[in-house]
């Protein structure tokens, strides 16, 4: 069993939050480098480290490298008057939204201790985020053709989404991650087009909408470290760097 070293950031900013990560994908990518160089001296080999990050971010909105800043509508002195912050980033997908009450998870794996395989890699944050929301009484769904999770129409209405994904991978090793909506303030998502989906049959929401009343972060953010532990089969341990 692999073993992961996990924190919570609290509450952080996004550009904080992604230089710290970004330190960290460069650190494992480093050691990995020189391990394969020193191949054949198994005395220098060092151990892969791996990192698991929560936090929630001030309100963002953060485009992916496949997506069009057209998806964004509001101007740069609307983003500013309103307090948003907004990034170009290199993850994929299109546009999407971080703000408080938002649970964003960044793993930073390297999938050669766990599998090389990105779709299964996809599939199981989208797994652990479906068997989280289903303790609460959700059942969540994935769509052919889109990424995240979903929950189906009621009586004709909108499919509604309640997690985004989006990753970027170099040598195996995994950076950004998730953003499940769960006290999430569902406004600041009409100022853009989410995930580039502009159909009226798709919407945004959170699991407090679902159920109708805010719910535990923490106790949340719980549930989901235990569902991505069981899923890779890894032992979190606290990461206090």
């Amino acid at each position: 069993m692999e073993k992961v070293q996990f924190k919570d950031l609290g509450r952080v900013a996004y550009a904080e939050a992604w230089d710290y990560q970004t330190q960290l994908h460069d650190e494992v990518k480093s050691r990995k480098i020189k391990n394969r160089r020193n191949r054949e001296k198994p005395e220098e080999q060092e151990a892969i480290q791996h990192y698991l990050l929560f936090c929630e971010h001030p309100p963002v909105y953060t485009l992916g490298k496949s997506g069009s800043v057209d998806h964004l509508l509001l101007s740069e002195s609307e983003l500013e008057a309103e307090g948003f912050s907004f990034f170009k980033i290199n993850r994929g997908g299109d546009i999407t939204y971080h703000g408080p009450g938002q649970i964003v998870g960044y793993p930073i794996f390297d999938l050669d201790h766990f599998f090389t395989d990105v779709h299964k890699y996809v599939r199981f944050l989208e797994e652990a985020v479906i068997r989280t929301i289903a303790e609460y009484g959700i059942e969540g769904k994935r769509f052919k053709g889109y990424t995240g999770v979903w929950i189906d129409p009621v009586s004709g209405g909108p499919k509604r989404k309640i997690c985004a994904i989006g990753v970027h991978l170099s040598r195996w090793v995994t950076m950004h991650g998730f953003a499940f909506n769960v006290n999430s303030n569902l406004d600041h998502f009409k100022n853009i087009v989410p995930c580039g989906i502009a159909d009226e049959d798709k919407v945004v929401t959170s699991l407090s909408k679902e159920l109708g009343e805010k719910v535990p972060i923490e106790e949340v953010k719980e549930r989901v470290l235990f569902h991505l532990s069981d899923l890779f089969s890894f032992k979190p341990i606290p990461f206090n760097s």
